[in-house]
C-alpha cells in the first residue's frame, strides 16, 4: 500500500501529458522564406508552459498562442540566475514524419541541471510527449528543405515573488520554438580558435557540466576579446598545464595519427567541467560502433580509436610538429559539426588539417556530420530518431 500510494504521489507531482490544455492561436503568423530565417530570431504560433508551486507541485501543461510572459519584478530568475534550458530540433523525414533526436537525453541533462540549482524536477517521458504534441501544432512551422529543422528551446525558471537566496518556492517550464536554417548556409567553414588564458569557463567543483544561464553571459567579454584577436571563438584551457575543455559552447574532439596507423579521436571527459553534449554522446557511440565493426561509417578510417582522457596543448603543439595531429572539431546541436583550422597559443597558430581542399573539414568531422543528419532526418531509421506523431 505504501508503495502505491508514494508512486501515486509522484505522479500526482509530475506533468500530466494528458492534461494539457489546448488553445488555438487566432492570428497565425506567416512563416518567412526559409532563406531569410535567422537563428533563433522567429518562432512559432504556439508555446507550452507548466507551472510549478513548492506546495501543490506541477500544474496544467498549456499550449496556447506565442505571448510574453507575466512575472514580478522581484522573481528570482531575475536576481539570482534561476534559469535554465535545452536546445534539441524537430525534423521532417523523407516519409513526411516529423522526429526529434533523442530527447530522452535532453530531459535527462535538463533534470540534472534544475536539480543542481534547486529548481524542480520532473518525469522527462511525460515532458517529452508534451513536446511532441506542442511540435505537431506547429508542424507547418518545420521548414522541409536540406539541412532545415525547428529548434526547440525548453526553459525552466524560478518565479518566486521575493528577494532572498534561497531555493524557489514557485518556478515555470515553458518551450517555445523556433524554424533554423543550415548553420553553414553557403558551405562549411572552418573556426579559428584562440586558447585563452585570461579567462576560464568553469572551474572543479562548479556549474560548468550543467547548461545553466549564468554560464553563458560571462563568455561574451572573452568571446569579444577572441575576436579582437583575429579568431571565431574560444578554445577554454584550465589550470596551469592548459589543459583542453570545450570549444565556445561546444564539446571538444582531436584527432592523432599513432604509430601503429590508428586514429584516435579524444575528447576532454566531462568530469564535473564539460557539458554533457548530446551530439558528444551521439559521436563517442557512432565511432565506437565503427570500431567496434557493428556499423561502418563511409570515409573514416578501418583503424578508430575513441577515448576520453586529459588533453594539455603542449599534445597539440608537439602533435602538430610531429605531422601526428590529423583533425580538430567541435559537435553541439547548432552546427552539429565544426571544423577547426587553426588555434592561436602563446603567441602562435597551431595549423590544423581541414581535408581536401573545398570540403571544409577532415574526414571524420564529415562522416560524422553526414551520419548525424541522415540520423536525424530520418533517412537512416535509427532508435535515435523518435517520431513526434
Amino acid at each position: 500500500m505504501d508503495a502505491r500510494r508514494r508512486r501515486a504521489e509522484r505522479k500526482a507531482t509530475n506533468p500530466q501529458a494528458s492534461a494539457v490544455t489546448i488553445e488555438q492561436t487566432k492570428s497565425p503568423k506567416t512563416m518567412p522564406p526559409a532563406k531569410d530565417l535567422k537563428f533563433g530570431h522567429q518562432f512559432t504560433d504556439h508555446m507550452l508552459t507548466i507551472p510549478w508551486n513548492e506546495k501543490k507541485g506541477w500544474g496544467t501543461p498549456e499550449i496556447k498562442p506565442y505571448q510574453p510572459l507575466c512575472l514580478d519584478p522581484s522573481s528570482t530568475v531575475f536576481h539570482y540566475a534561476f534559469t535554465l534550458f535545452e536546445g534539441t530540433k524537430a525534423y521532417i523525414a523523407p516519409d513526411g514524419s516529423v522526429r526529434l533526436f533523442r530527447p530522452d537525453k535532453n530531459m535527462e541533462r535538463m533534470n540534472n541541471s534544475a536539480a543542481r540549482i534547486a529548481l524542480p524536477t520532473f518525469d522527462g517521458e511525460q515532458l517529452t510527449e508534451l513536446i511532441k504534441k506542442l511540435v505537431m501544432v506547429d508542424k507547418k512551422w518545420i521548414p522541409t528543405e536540406k539541412g532545415y529543422s525547428l529548434y526547440i528551446r525548453p526553459t525552466l525558471i524560478g518565479t518566486q515573488e521575493a528577494l532572498g537566496v534561497g531555493p524557489s518556492s514557485d518556478a515555470l517550464l515553458f518551450v517555445i520554438c523556433s524554424p533554423v536554417g543550415p548553420y553553414y548556409p553557403k558551405g562549411f567553414k572552418p573556426v579559428q580558435l584562440y586558447a585563452t588564458t585570461e579567462f576560464v569557463r568553469a572551474a572543479p567543483g562548479g556549474t560548468g557540466a550543467y547548461k545553466l544561464g549564468a554560464n553563458y553571459a560571462p563568455g561574451v567579454v572573452p568571446q569579444k576579446a577572441a575576436a579582437q584577436h583575429g579568431y571565431s571563438q574560444n578554445l577554454w584551457l584550465l589550470g596551469d598545464e592548459h589543459a583542453l575543455t570545450e570549444v565556445g559552447t561546444m564539446n571538444l574532439f582531436v584527432a592523432f595519427k599513432k604509430p601503429d596507423g590508428t586514429t584516435e579521436v579524444v575528447t576532454p571527459p566531462l568530469e564535473d567541467i564539460v557539458l554533457p553534449g548530446v551530439t558528444r554522446d551521439s559521436a563517442m557511440q557512432l565511432m565506437r560502433d565503427h570500431a567496434s565493426g557493428k556499423t561502418k561509417v563511409p570515409g573514416w578510417p578501418e583503424k578508430l580509436e575513441i577515448s576520453e582522457r586529459k588533453l594539455i596543448m603542449d599534445d597539440l603543439v608537439q602533435a602538430e610538429k610531429n605531422g601526428t595531429l590529423v583533425e580538430v572539431f567541435g559537435t553541439g546541436t547548432a552546427a552539429v559539426v565544426s571544423a577547426v583550422d587553426k588555434i592561436g597559443y602563446a603567441g602562435r597558430d597551431i595549423e590544423i588539417p581541414c581535408g581536401p581542399a573545398g570540403q571544409g573539414m577532415g574526414d571524420i568531422a564529415k562522416g560524422l556530420l553526414d551520419r548525424m543528419e541522415a540520423i536525424q532526418t530520418g533517412v537512416i531509421e535509427h532508435p535515435w530518431s523518435v517520431r513526434a506523431e
